[in-house]
């Protein structure tokens, strides 16, 4: 495996993520900010910030499919929301729990989360941007 999760002992541990990802590989894999559309372009879950949040993730998963790659060789994810808050903050695990769900996977790798004014186009309460390293 290219990507091990840590826990530090001296660096808080929260339950939402892991506090560092240590790669080894050769290859990285940028990942555009994902948001909550389908394949056409539509909006997934206008005003749910879970729903978005799932979305998100699942395009996620499928970008890192086209290139041979899981969600478990994601290093690191930024995470964007709308007015973020701690509902909003509850919502968002929620989501991702659910896309998680769906994947067969855990994801809990080393997360920053930043709460915007806007993303690109109305509508989007959620984008998850993530890097990836492989073998």
């Amino acid at each position: 495996m290219s990507v091990q999760l840590i826990h530090p002992e001296r660096v808080n541990r929260v339950d939402v993520h892991h506090q560092v990802a240590d790669t080894r590989g050769s290859r990285t894999v940028y990942l555009a900010g994902q948001v909550s559309w389908d394949t056409e372009g539509n909006l997934i879950g206008p005003g749910d910030v879970a729903a978005q949040a799932e979305q998100a993730y699942l395009n996620v998963a499928a970008a890192l499919d086209a290139v041979g790659a899981t969600v478990a060789d994601l290093a690191k994810v930024t995470v964007y929301v709308v007015d973020l808050d701690e509902a909003k903050a509850e919502q968002f695990v929620a989501g991702r729990e659910r896309a998680a769900a769906t994947l067969g996977v855990e994801l809990q790798q080393p997360s920053t989360w930043i709460g915007v004014t806007s993303l690109a186009a109305p509508g989007y309460l959620v984008e998850v941007d993530a890097i990836a390293v492989l073998p």
